[in-house]
């Protein structure tokens, strides 16, 4: 781990391979996972047999396969991925770029971890960390990933100034998100739904470029956003 990488004064301790931030009394800091780490073997069967074709009437092995075709081009970059779950971007992310990932639940970040090992990255990080309050310093990462979550960011805009913030001048970001206008009637999806509108429009509050991707799949919106220099808003 690259020491200047964390905010002063935070400081982390590594266990099992993933870096936890520690609190006032030296003790790795807690979240509260999604499934609870008891249950995070189950992550991957509930996205393919239940979420992906109940919830959003999409394919799993489509999702993979946009994420892989848009991200083609990303080679040698320092990536950071919010809400990493399981690891599953191994399977459209190329292996020569240096990956940093956080999530809530220690027990997803292991199997990440491990799914990252068996893949063959050379460069990847896991920290327990919340996404509306990044550990990293400033301008730091050239490309941010966040699939299937930021409908659970309970702060959205709490999370884009956080977002903005770590990364560099013209670093990009790449999301897929669930959004009410493409969400089934009968199908209940958890989190906070906004409009594909909505979110251009919080993105661009924040002095982002937003661009929606051409990509279908079900209740899914594909969109890239790109930090811009706030003088040229």
């Amino acid at each position: 781990m690259d020491k200047e990488k964390i905010k002063v004064p935070l400081k982390v301790i590594k266990k099992n391979q993933i870096y936890y931030l520690m609190d006032n009394h030296s003790k790795a800091r807690k979240c509260k996972p999604w499934l609870g780490d008891m249950l995070c073997f189950l992550y991957d069967r509930i996205m393919e047999k239940s979420v992906f074709p109940k919830k959003f009437n999409g394919s799993i092995e489509k999702h993979y396969e946009i994420l892989k075709d848009a991200l083609k081009e990303i080679c040698g970059k320092e990536v950071l991925e919010i809400a990493t779950g399981s690891g599953n971007a191994v399977r459209f992310l190329n292996e020569d770029n240096f990956y940093t990932g956080i999530d809530i639940s220690p027990g997803l970040l292991r199997r990440a971890f491990k799914n990252f090992e068996k893949q063959g990255f050379l460069n990847s990080e896991f920290y327990v960390a919340n996404a509306a309050d990044l550990p990293f310093n400033n301008d730091l990462f050239d490309i941010a990933l966040c699939h299937l979550s930021l409908n659970f960011f309970s702060d959205i805009e709490s999370f884009i100034l956080e977002l903005k913030r770590v990364l560099k001048p013209g670093g990009q970001f790449y999301c897929s998100v669930p959004v009410q206008e493409k969400k089934s009637q009968r199908a209940k999806i958890h989190g906070n739904l906004y409009t594909t509108e909505t979110l251009r429009n919080l993105f661009r509050k924040h002095q982002f470029d937003f661009e929606k991707l051409i990509y279908e799949n079900g209740a899914l919106l594909y969109f890239k956003a790109q930090s811009m220099d706030d003088h040229a808003v």
